[in-house]
């Protein structure tokens, strides 16, 4: 009886389980790569599932003997442990095996690699200076600059209540905006101590390290808005260096292009002086508190 109730109770408890990790609950809980919104992010992510896999089954295969021959060959059952010194066919197979799980893995990676790194013909550029604490952003053809720095919103829910503020240290003053379907080239690099540059969605991470330029390519191939974060420690203020990438449709993205331009025409929107950036971008400043 006692075992019946229990059998029921633990149907039920595992029944809410499934249910509180199904959908928009089970997405939040996710620790897998996520696939990404870009050619270069779901090669990653399918290499690495590919990977995943592979050591699986590995795993599986070598657990599965190693349990099937304690059980087999226990004590109790009076096994004799067989008696030889070497095996040369055990040795080459055990050789050859490994061998051809590394190619394998080995080529796809390779290749992944490559793909990576190609940056060759960009439809656009655009250079990324990171200093402490936000971003800079120059579009090389169309003559766009501006700082991206913490969200006021943001910067004010540091002495607050941070649950109040939707994307809490994620949010910034000016998206970097970026046309879909375009092979874009950015230039990363950093004008005080290194920085990394990160948007996981993109499916690349990249360092931004002071006299030197990294770069790295997108293709974002689907609109919305993606986040990410300085990934690299770069001093006190570090946690308030968010990313915030919007990706448009070429018409929408060209409107975008335009009202900047306009914007350009009637006064710089933003300070000229990297001094005042940087005590605006500051979470410490004493308008903030």
């Amino acid at each position: 009886m006692y075992r019946n109730k229990l059998g029921i109770g633990v149907s039920g408890l595992l029944g809410l389980l499934t249910l509180g990790v199904s959908g928009a609950a089970r997405a939040a809980w996710e620790l897998n790569l996520p696939r990404g919104v870009t050619p270069i992010s779901r090669e990653v992510h399918d290499l690495h599932m590919l990977i995943f896999w592979i050591c699986v089954a590995i795993g599986v295969l070598v657990f599965g003997v190693m349990f099937v021959a304690i059980v087999r060959h226990r004590k109790a059952r009076r096994a004799q442990a067989a008696q030889f010194h070497h095996s040369t066919r055990a040795e080459i197979i055990w050789t050859i095996i490994p061998f051809v799980i590394l190619v394998s893995m080995a080529i796809p990676a390779t290749k992944a690699l490559i793909f990576m790194e190609d940056t060759s013909g960009p439809d656009m550029t655009v250079k990324v200076t990171g200093y402490q604490w936000g971003w800079q952003y120059e579009y090389v053809d169309e003559g766009i600059s501006f700082y991206s720095n913490l969200a006021d919103t943001t910067r004010a829910a540091i002495y607050e209540d941070p649950t109040k503020v939707q994307n809490y240290l994620l949010e910034v003053d000016n998206d970097l905006v970026l046309p879909t379907g375009k092979k874009i080239r950015l230039l990363i690099t950093a004008k005080d101590v290194i920085h990394a540059w990160w948007v996981p969605q993109l499916g690349q991470k990249k360092d931004a390290i002071p006299g030197y330029i990294n770069e790295l390519w997108t293709q974002i191939e689907t609109p919305g808005v993606y986040r990410g974060q300085c990934a690299e420690l770069c001093g006190a203020y570090h946690g308030f260096m968010p990313i915030v990438v919007e990706a448009k449709p070429e018409d929408e993205y060209q409107a975008w292009v335009a009202a900047q331009a306009e914007a350009r025409a009637v006064g710089p929107a933003r300070p000229s002086a990297e001094d005042d950036v940087r005590l605006a971008a500051s979470p410490g400043n004493a308008s903030a508190q």
